[in-house]
């Protein structure tokens, strides 16, 4: 290195001299000023702390005394001293809160938020009572130490009461004062640590200017040639150059730390994209795409060595109902303790090659290759229907959810990836179709059982329009006089090859292929056309007719117009049309439920909830989700005479419907025993095969005619 001259060296250190002597001026300067600012900033921060203070305690005394106002409504009301108490109790353990007293409206003490409220019924006597007693709104009262806040409860137009806050004025101005006192030993504590900077500053300069004078001389070629080098393998797809360590604090060497953090972004970077491409979001897992290639790799592995895999596909059984009851952020949950056990199952049980994939949904796949990999499978299967049947804990709830596996092996049932992949989800339908929380095996007959139900789909299609499909009545009586007053509509299918096809079959199959947004509007219409020929029974009331109405119907949002219209053409009183909607079609989605139930309601149509008790719902739920009736369902009914839970259940839910204003409607009664406990506990309307089975359009004619 060449040294700088005598000449540019002495001006430079001139240079230097001169801007220390300006910047030793300015320090003195900012002292100077710094001192006069803490003693404005101590002076304007009194009155300003004073001023906070004072609109805190004043707000924060009406919000009280609001807040107490609105709560204490019901509880007074109702005379409901333990929760006056627990409120005043709560407002009392409050920072600066002197008392709070709740009057009646004559000014006479209810509670003070003592254990034994010694002046109980006895009126107020300090000199801010009498303004808290007239007070027909806020009222805001001083002494020297208390500010009193009082406020009228009342109920609708009613003043029933009123409440008083008092905050402690005195504690306030304590609180001030300390906060003013800190505020100066911060502001001295601020000073000495911005004189220590300054002077720490100060000495920095010194060294930087004589480092200054070595840093001019030295190269910029060697690192931006290092630079040049690390971009050509960056290029060249080498992320992770090679540079040599610079501490200088100068451009260049910010370049060169700068295009180190950048080549590590970049490799980080594609370590990321990699991961998210190869990984599941929610659970962490193998996804669908990365198990995809291993399993190709790993079929070839075992052709070429004659070795077995086995492949299993689960998937949790009735997880749509966690989404649609509790929400997705509650299943997202579920899946995550659902993945947590899968996991824990497959190093417990699936050997050292396993892979565990979620391929999106509910539905895992598991592929293991180690030792007999048919008796490893069937030892998997039973360990995961095993431990994901035990409840999961979701939101505070338990949750019974339980999985459906299939197994499938290669090379016995495939032969390649796509294959294995398809008769993995065979077996697995089958497993539902089995009863669910179970595991079934591929076999070549699942391929026939699946071409059936596509078969069923097509055939269902124009079912209505063969005239396969037809209509049948429940009737419902009520319980008081045994009298029918109306019926429930039930569809049948009878096939001119298959026969007589369940409803519990392909009403699922209508449901799953979306043809129930078809069938669902026509038999709703039919059921009207119907009904509005039926002559009046002899009291001279109309029998209603109860249509069920499918969740794809209610969150297709088209509902209320298609009742309307179907009252409409068919002249059918609206008073006489009953919807029965599942409890969890309602509960999935409160919001748009009511909203729905709402316009609904509007037509003058009733809904009742079919199947009440079975979902995670409860009757909390009825109170934003209104309706006309529920269904008590037949599972609860069928044990009420042997089993004192369900006729304690049951019972519960027939009060509590009632202090609603519900209706209730008991389903599946065989036994006059049944009817009997049902009628004495007060249910208002039944149904079942002890009253009457299914019966034609005309047979209900004839029995609105007999009066029977």
């Amino acid at each position: 290195m060449r040294p700088l001259g005598s000449g540019m060296q002495s001006r430079f250190v001139l240079a230097m001299g001169g801007a220390m002597v300006v910047v030793v001026a300015i320090v003195a300067v900012v002292l100077g000023r710094q001192a006069a600012m803490q003693d404005e900033v101590k002076s304007l921060s009194g009155s300003v702390i004073h001023e906070l203070f004072d609109r805190s305690v004043r707000s924060r005394g009406e919000a009280l005394a609001r807040e107490l106002s609105d709560a204490l409504a019901n509880p007074l009301y109702y005379n409901d001293l333990a929760q006056v108490g627990a409120l005043v109790r709560n407002t009392s353990r409050q920072q600066v809160v002197r008392y709070v007293l709740v009057f009646d409206e004559d000014g006479k003490l209810i509670h003070d938020g003592s254990t034994e409220v010694i002046d109980f019924g006895k009126s107020m006597q300090d000199p801010l009572a009498p303004g808290a007693v007239a007070a027909r709104k806020l009222v805001v009262q001083e002494s020297p130490k208390v500010l009193d806040n009082a406020m009228p409860i009342m109920v609708g137009n009613q003043r029933i009461g009123g409440v008083r806050v008092g905050m402690a004025l005195d504690d306030v101005q304590a609180m001030e004062q300390r906060a003013n006192t800190t505020l100066g030993e911060r502001l001295q504590q601020v000073g000495k640590r911005h004189l220590g900077w300054l002077l720490l500053m100060l000495g920095l300069l010194l060294v930087i200017g004589a480092m200054v004078i070595v840093y001019v001389q030295r190269t910029l070629v060697a690192p931006i040639r290092g630079l040049a080098a690390a971009a050509r393998q960056i290029e060249a797809g080498d992320y992770r150059p090679q540079l040599s360590h610079n501490s200088r604090q100068d451009e260049v060497g910010e370049l060169v730390r700068a295009f180190g953090r950048m080549s590590e972004a970049i490799a980080r970077h594609d370590r990321e994209v990699r991961h998210m491409a190869y990984t599941d979001a929610l659970t962490g897992l193998t996804n669908r795409l990365a198990f995809r290639e291993a399993l190709d790799h790993r079929l070839m592995a075992a052709r070429a060595s004659g070795h077995r895999l086995g492949l299993l596909f689960a998937d949790m059984d009735d997880f749509k109902r966690v989404n649609d009851t509790l929400g997705h952020e509650a299943g997202d949950e579920a899946l995550l303790q659902f993945a947590q056990r899968i996991s824990a199952a497959v190093a417990q049980a699936g050997g050292d090659e396993a892979l565990l994939a979620r391929f999106g949904g509910d539905e895992f796949v598991i592929l293991i290759g180690d030792g007999d990999v048919a008796a490893g499978a069937r030892q998997l299967a039973e360990l995961l229907v095993r431990e994901l049947s035990k409840p999961l804990v979701v939101q505070g709830r338990e949750l019974f959810l339980g999985t459906s596996i299939g197994v499938t092996l290669f090379p016995d049932d495939a032969a390649d990836a796509t294959t294995l992949l398809k008769n993995g989800d065979i077996a697995m339908y089958q497993a539902k179709v089995a009863g669910k929380n179970c595991y079934r095996y591929y076999s070549r007959a699942m391929d026939h059982a699946v071409e059936r139900r596509v078969h069923m789909e097509q055939e269902l299609r124009g079912a209505w329009e063969r005239g396969e499909l037809r209509l049948v009545y429940q009737p419902i009586f009520r319980t008081r006089d045994r009298r029918m007053v109306g019926v429930e509509v039930l569809l049948r299918w009878q096939h001119p090859t298959l026969g007589t096809i369940p409803p519990s079959v392909f009403i699922e199959v209508a449901e799953q292929s979306g043809l129930i947004e078809v069938i669902g509007p026509k038999v709703l219409r039919a059921a009207c056309m119907e009904a509005v020929q039926w002559p009046h029974s002899v009291d001279g009331e109309g029998m209603f007719v109860s249509v069920n109405v499918s969740p794809r119907q209610l969150r297709g949002g088209e509902l209320p117009a298609l009742v309307a219209d179907c009252l409409r053409d068919t002249g059918l009183p609206a008073s006489r049309l009953h919807l029965e909607l599942t409890e969890t079609a309602v509960i999935g989605d409160e919001m748009l439920a009511a909203a729905l139930l709402d316009k609904l309601h509007r037509t003058g149509v009733k809904v009742w909830l079919d199947d009440f008790g079975t979902g995670f719902s409860g009757l909390s739920h009825l109170r934003q989700v209104p309706v006309d009736g529920v269904k008590i369902d037949k599972s609860f009914v069928a044990d009420m005479q042997r089993d004192p839970d369900d006729l304690a259940l049951t019972t519960a839910i027939i009060a509590m419907a009632h202090a609603l204003g519900i209706t209730v409607v008991a389903e599946g009664i065989e036994q006059e025993v049944q009817f009997d406990l049902l009628s004495q506990r007060g249910c208002d309307l039944a149904q079942g095969y002890w009253l009457s089975v299914p019966i034609t359009a005309t047979e209900v004619v004839e029995m609105i005619e007999s009066g029977r």
